[in-house]
C-alpha cells in the first residue's frame, strides 16, 4: 500500500506531504486546493508521462517521493522486477520511488536509491496500484483488461492452454523458418562445409594445448640443452656437505637446529625440482615430422577461423552443429515439412479442446459476474440498467479462443452495447467500481484509486458509491478523491487538502482531520456552515 507521498513544486503545490493509511482513505477539499496535483504525483511516480507544464512557475523542478509497504506476494513479484532491472530489492516490504520533473530537458527517476528508466516505473505501478479517475477508465473498455478480470473472478487458470499454445506457435515458427529456406540453391556448398568442418574436428583445445604443444616443438633442442644447465647448476649445490656440518654445528649452537630443518627443506625442493625437469626434458620429441604435423595443424585452425568469421576454437562445434541441422532440413525438406505439418495438425486439434474447455469455463464465471455487477450497479444509482459478458469465437491465439466484451444498457428497453460505445466517463467509472467491489478478494492490487468517481450523481447514490468504497476497502487499501459529503463520511482516514496564499504565493498543505475538524468539513461539503448543517454532518457521520 501507499504509505507517504511527499511532493514539491508540482503545479500549484509548493510542498506538501500526506500520509495513508490501510483502508478508506478520503480525500477532500475546496475545487482547486490542489487534491487533483496529489493525484497527479502519484501517478508520475508510477510512471505516467507528465508533462513539462506541471512543474510549478519559477522552479527549476518538481520532485516527487512515493513510499509503498508491499505485502509479502507483491514484494515477491517486485522483488523480481527490481532484480531483472537490476536495481536493489525492497527491504522488509518498503519500497521507495523517487522522480523528478524538469520544465526544460528530462527528469530523473530512482527506485530503492538507484537510478531507473520511468518505463522500469510503470511495470513497477501496474504491481502497485491501479488508478481510476475520469482519464483513467478506460483500461475497464480494453478487451485485455476485460478477460484478466473475469478470469480473476472466477478463479480461472490455463496452464494447460497456455502450454499447448507455447507449443503450436514453436511448431508454426519451425514450419515457417523450413519453408523460407531454399530447397536446392546452395544445398552443395552447405554440404561441403559440414563435410569440412567435420574433418577438422575443431574444439577449444585448439586454442589451448595446441598453441603450448607447437611452441615446445619449434624450440625442442633450445629446452633440452636449457633444462640440462639447469639440472648440472642445481645438482653442483653440495647440500649434503652443508648438511653434515650444520647437523655437527647444531651439538654445540642451538640456532644451527633450525638452519639444518630448513636446509633439509631446501634439499628436498631441489631434488624434486631436478626430477620435474629432468622429466619434462626427456619428454620433448624433437621429430621434425611432429613439428610439421603441429604447422600444418595451427595453419588449417587459422585458415578456418578466417574462412567461416570464427573467434574461438570453441565457436566450432556449435557452428558445425547449426550447419548440420540446416543441411538436414535441406535434404530431408519434404519429409520434415510432412512431419511438421501432421504434428501442427495434431497440436491445434489439441489447443482446440482445451480452447473449448476455457471457454465453458469462462462463460459459467461470466453469468456469475455479470449477476453480482448488476447488483453493484443497482446500488451506485444504476437502477434499470443490464450488465453481461458476451463471447464471439475467434482464432486461437494465446489468450484463449474468444473475444470477449462487455456489455451495457443504461435503460430498459436500449439494447446491450459494448461498454466503450454507450457509458459515459462517469459511467464507467461507477461501473469499474461495481467491477472492482465484485473482484475485490480476487484482485492483487494493492492500491486502488479512486478520482471524483461520484462525480454528477445524487446524494442517496454517493452514499452508495461510499459504502462501495469502505466494502472493497476491506481487501485493499482505497484512496477516493471525492466532493460528495455523503461519500466522505465513509473516510476511516480522512486527509483535507487547503490552500493558503503567502508573500504572493499559492501554497498547500495536507492534513488528516477528525473529530470536530472533520465535522465542520462535512459541514462545509454540505454548502453551509450553519448550526443545521453541522447537525446533519454529525449524523451523516454517526450513520456510517
Amino acid at each position: 500500500m501507499l504509505t507517504r507521498l511527499k511532493v514539491e513544486n508540482l503545479a500549484v503545490v509548493e510542498s506538501a506531504e500526506a500520509a495513508f493509511e490501510p483502508g478508506l482513505n478520503i480525500i477532500t477539499g475546496e475545487t482547486g486546493a490542489g487534491k487533483s496535483v496529489l493525484l497527479l504525483a502519484l501517478k508520475a511516480a508510477l510512471g505516467a508521462r507528465i508533462s513539462s507544464d506541471a512543474v510549478r512557475d519559477g522552479a527549476k523542478e518538481a520532485k516527487i517521493e512515493a513510499e509503498f509497504f508491499l505485502p509479502p506476494a507483491v514484494e515477491s513479484r517486485a522483488d523480481a522486477l527490481l532484480a531483472d532491472a537490476g536495481l536493489p530489492e525492497c527491504e522488509d516490504g518498503l519500497l521507495l520511488i523517487r522522480r523528478t520533473l524538469s520544465p526544460v530537458g528530462a527528469g530523473r527517476a530512482r527506485v530503492n536509491d538507484a537510478a531507473t528508466t520511468v518505463s522500469t516505473l510503470r511495470a513497477l505501478g501496474a504491481l502497485l496500484a491501479d488508478i481510476h479517475g475520469p482519464q483513467d477508465n478506460h483500461t475497464l473498455l480494453l478487451e485485455p483488461v476485460q478477460r484478466n478480470l473475469l478470469d480473476a473472478f472466477g478463479g480461472i487458470d490455463h496452464p494447460g492452454y497456455s502450454d499447448a499454445w507455447r507449443r503450436l506457435a514453436d511448431l508454426r515458427a519451425e514450419l515457417a523458418q523450413l519453408e523460407s529456406a531454399a530447397p536446392a540453391f546452395g544445398i552443395d556448398a552447405l554440404r561441403f562445409t559440414v563435410e569440412e568442418l567435420r574433418a577438422a574436428a575443431i574444439d577449444e583445445t585448439d586454442d589451448t594445448d595446441l598453441p603450448s604443444r607447437h611452441a615446445a616443438a619449434a624450440h625442442a633442442a633450445q629446452i633440452i640443452e636449457l633444462s640440462t644447465s639447469v639440472v648440472q647448476s642445481l645438482d653442483a649445490c653440495d647440500l649434503p656437505s652443508a648438511i653434515s656440518s650444520l647437523r655437527e654445528i647444531a651439538r654445540y649452537h642451538a640456532p644451527a637446529a633450525e638452519w639444518l630443518e630448513r636446509a633439509k627443506d631446501i634439499s628436498t625442493e631441489i631434488q624434486e625440482l631436478l626430477r620435474d625437469v629432468s622429466s619434462s626434458a626427456s619428454g620433448i620429441d624433437t621429430d621434425e615430422d611432429l613439428l610439421a604435423t603441429l604447422d600444418e595443424r595451427l595453419s588449417l585452425v587459422q585458415c578456418l577461423k578466417r574462412k567461416y568469421g570464427l573467434r574461438a576454437a570453441a565457436d566450432f562445434p556449435p557452428f558445425l552443429a547449426a550447419r548440420e541441422r540446416e543441411l538436414d532440413n535441406l535434404e530431408h525438406r519434404e519429409e520434415n515439412l510432412r512431419a511438421l505439418a501432421s504434428a501442427i495438425a495434431a497440436q491445434e486439434k489439441e489447443v482446440l479442446a482445451l480452447g473449448a474447455e476455457l471457454t465453458s469455463r469462462r462463460r459459467a464465471a461470466a453469468s456469475r459476474l455479470a449477476a453480482a455487477v448488476v447488483r453493484h450497479m443497482r446500488d451506485l444509482g444504476f437502477r434499470q440498467a443490464a450488465f453481461e459478458v458476451a463471447f464471439s469465437p475467434k482464432s486461437p491465439e494465446a489468450d484463449g479462443c474468444d473475444s470477449i466484451s462487455y456489455l451495457f444498457a443504461p435503460n430498459p428497453g436500449e439494447g446491450m452495447r459494448p461498454l466503450a460505445e454507450i457509458a459515459s466517463s462517469g459511467e464507467t467509472a461507477r461501473i469499474m467500481l461495481a467491477v472492482k467491489t465484485t473482484l475485490a478478494s480476487a484482485d492483487a492490487t494493492p492500491t486502488l484509486v479512486f478520482d471524483e468517481i461520484d462525480a454528477n450523481i445524487g446524494g442517496e447514490t454517493g452514499r452508495a458509491v461510499g459504502e462501495k468504497l469502505r466494502e472493497t476497502a476491506r481487501h485493499h487499501q482505497v484512496i477516493a478523491i471525492t466532493h460528495l459529503p455523503q461519500s466522505a463520511v465513509f473516510a476511516q482516514h480522512h486527509l483535507l487538502v487547503e490552500k493558503h496564499v503567502s508573500g504572493g504565493r499559492t501554497r498547500t498543505s495536507v492534513t488528516p482531520i477528525s473529530g470536530e475538524a472533520r465535522v465542520m468539513e462535512i459541514s462545509r461539503m454540505l454548502g453551509s456552515s450553519t448550526s443545521s448543517a453541522i447537525t446533519h454532518a454529525r449524523d451523516l457521520l454517526a450513520s456510517t
